[in-house]
Parts: structure tokens; sequence; C-alpha cells
């Protein structure tokens, strides 16, 4: 691990002007995975901006929602009675991933930032453009069975490993950051970013800028929703695939449709045109296997990862009648209902 300074400012405007002052430099808050990817040489910061000290800290009532501090823990929502409530596929989802010491450690902004676990992405010695631009992309044709089959890109085929951002994707969160130009809102389908040309930007931030929090809408999908985690074992695993469903129904008939992907792409994956097809439809198998296929027509394998395009359909399908049923996947006992 390198060498570097450390800074602790007291307010946001403080922590925008010391990631002004030096743009190498990383906020850090509960490092769960910042220190490993310095303790792997993957990032190299100059300066540690800690923000731990920041009043990002609460949970608020906001506009008929809530809204989630940038440092409020990952634990402290899942747990938290009205999320609970109010929104229990985020509480879902955040309990589907890592491990409690890590959920009580990991911040709401940490876990929208962290970035990829593709194995090439932490191995210093094999090329990856989102590490080290220019230099290729070792997991094409290389090891990809984690890999994207969904919005991927010649020069990167990583996915983003959040459970989180899938639960608030679905239910169509906006983040709030702050930066030197002002406060700005970005919903979270426009937060992160598609490989493209470019794979080392991974969002949509502008440089120097910090989330502040993370709004809920008042829409809430209390009853019909699940949140449904495939892995290769059931804990402290990421995702193969992930879905985040979330349903209004008028008896057996789908009024409102929400679907989100984790696990298959750069980003937390919906399709506007599978969740417009779902409206108005009868809540059974046929219509959700018409939803999967929709989802995955342009679905791409890699060499060792075709399996995922089908498990993925499966997953699809069966979300959505958990979600259809209101009988919502458990984090507790994780085998698949």
């Amino acid at each position: 691990m390198n060498r570097f300074d450390y800074v602790r400012p007291n307010t946001v405007a403080e922590a925008v002007q010391a990631l002004g002052a030096d743009p190498q430099a990383r906020f850090i808050a509960g490092g769960t995975n910042l220190i490993d990817l310095m303790k792997y040489d993957v990032e190299r910061p100059g300066r540690l901006i800690d923000i731990t000290r920041l009043p990002l800290r609460d949970i608020t009532e906001q506009d008929g929602g809530y809204r989630i501090g940038a440092l409020v823990t990952n634990a402290t929502v899942a747990y938290d009675a009205r999320i609970k409530e109010r929104y229990p596929l985020l509480s879902s989802a955040i309990l589907a991933g890592a491990s409690a010491q890590l959920r009580n450690a990991a911040s709401t902004g940490g876990n929208l930032l962290q970035r990829t676990r593709c194995y090439y992405f932490y191995d210093t010695a094999t090329p990856c453009n989102k590490r080290e631009p220019g230099t290729g992309c070792g997991a094409i044709g290389g090891v990809n069975r984690i890999h994207a089959i969904l919005g991927a890109s010649e020069h990167c085929i990583a996915t983003h490993p959040s459970d989180m951002a899938v639960a608030l994707a679905a239910l169509e969160a906006v983040v709030q950051v702050s930066g030197p130009n002002g406060d700005r809102s970005i919903p979270l389908s426009e937060f992160h970013r598609l490989p493209g040309d470019d794979p080392a930007k991974d969002t949509n931030l502008a440089p120097g800028e910090i989330i502040v929090a993370v709004d809920l809408p008042a829409k809430q999908f209390k009853t019909n929703y699940t949140y449904l985690k495939l892995r290769d074992r059931l804990s402290y695993a990421f995702a193969l695939v992930s879905v985040a469903a979330a349903l209004e129904l008028d008896g057996e008939t789908i009024r409102t449709a929400r679907l989100a992907l984790g696990g298959v792409a750069h980003k937390p994956w919906r399709n506007p045109e599978a969740e417009a097809l779902l409206q108005g439809k009868p809540a059974t198998r046929e219509t959700f296997q018409a939803a999967a296929d929709l989802i995955l027509r342009e679905a791409k394998p890699q060499s060792t990862n075709g399996f995922k395009i089908e498990l993925a359909r499966r997953a699809i399908v069966r979300g959505l009648e958990q979600a259809a049923a209101g009988t919502p996947q458990s984090q507790s006992d994780k085998r698949i209902q």
C-alpha cells in the first residue's frame, strides 16, 4: 500500500474543497471496498478524505418518501422500522448482500460507488481497461463466468456488484450530490454508466462531486415485491443474477410493474419496454415469460457464461411469481422458494 495524506473535513463544503485540491484523492467512509483496492494496488490515492464527520447519518421524511443520508450504514437502513415497513424490497436486498460485519461498516453512498469484482480488475498483472485504459479486457476470451450478458462493450464486460443499487433502481430512487458547481439530483437509473468506450468511469458523477443522500419516492410496493438473488453459495457471494421485482395489482391484473436485474450488466438493468408489457396483463407465468424474453432478447454470452441467460430468464419469472403472490424471498432462509 502506498503512502498517503489524510484529511478529515467537518462539512460537505470542506469535503468538496479538499477533493478539488487533489483530483486523485479519494473519499473514505466505511472503507469496505477502497481499502481492499488499495491493498491490491488497484487504487493508489495520494490523499484520503475521511468524511465520517459529515452530518449525513440521518433517515428523514422527504416529500412523502424518505431521504437516506450518504453515511447511513447498510445495516441501519436494512433494520430501520420505517424502511422495513414502507420499502421492504430495499431492506431485503441489503440483507441479501455481504456479511453482517460489512453491512455494519458499509455506507449508503459507498455501496453505490463500490467497484466491480471482476478478477482481472483486481489483478494488476493482467490487462484491464477499467483499471488501466487502453490495455485491453482480459475477461473477454478469458475467465468470464460471472461477467455481463447485457450492456457490455468490446472494451469491458464487468458487472456492478451492488444488491442495494438493484432495489433502488426498481424503486426509482434519486441520488442527491453536491459539488463545486452546487447541488443536483441524479435518478438512480442514470447514476451508473454502461462501459462503452470509457469503462474506467463507473458513474455520471462530475469531477469533485460527493453523494450526500439517496431519496426514496412515495411509492412503496409494500406487499407485492421480492429480491431474488442467485449465487454460487448461499451467503457472502455476489450475484450471478439477481431480480428486484415490485408490482401493484388490481385483482389478478398488473397495474404497475418495476423490474431491475443485478449481476448481468455494468449497472442495475431495467427495461422500460418489459415493464410496459406487464402493465394491464394478467399476473400469469405466460405474461412473466414474455417479459423475460423481451429483457433477454439482446443478451450476449461470453465464452463461459452462456448459462446466465437461461438462469436470468428463470429468475425473472420466479421473481415475478413471488412478487405477484406476495411471498418475497426470505433472506434468512436463502433457499429459493
